[in-house]
């Protein structure tokens, strides 16, 4: 991911909260997934495929791998941008990039990846080119650009 450029990037800001700090007076690693999640969801509403919609052709989406590098601590109060897009996409599954940066600086504070498959409700693996054709047109336009 280093020196690398995606499309269609979409920046997600939010403020770290008290109860997200350890005794170290930092986050809690576990909440930069948690973060990752955040501007996921919102990457795919401001792009045009909010979750809820996907899930309510019978799709969902399930994390099947995530992983942070942390480059600095952030801290209670403090602003934060958490910049999330596509990184991967076969069709069956799907791949994210995620760039936290301290709001007032830019600073990079943490970067990682989550990879994703689709599901039916019944837990059988799907290709969204079959079960939701317009999702994947999106998708592949937004790659394509």
């Amino acid at each position: 991911m280093k020196g690398a450029t995606f499309l269609h990037t979409v920046t997600y800001s939010r403020e770290v909260y008290y109860y997200e700090t350890d005794r170290m007076d930092c986050v809690h690693h576990s909440n930069y997934i948690r973060w990752f999640e955040e501007a996921r969801v919102h990457f795919m509403r401001e792009m045009g495929f909010p979750y809820d919609k996907l899930e309510a052709s019978g799709i969902v989406s399930p994390v099947l791998h995530a992983d942070a590098d942390y480059r600095a601590m952030c801290r209670f109060g403090e602003q934060v941008e958490i910049a999330a897009g596509i990184e991967s996409y076969t069709g069956t599954r799907i791949g994210f990039f995620y760039a936290v940066t301290d709001k007032a600086t830019g600073a990079l504070r943490c970067q990682g990846r989550t990879l994703h498959c689709f599901i039916n409700e019944t837990g059988r693996p799907v290709s969204l080119r079959k079960a939701n054709p317009a999702y994947d047109a999106r998708v592949r336009e937004l790659l394509e650009d």
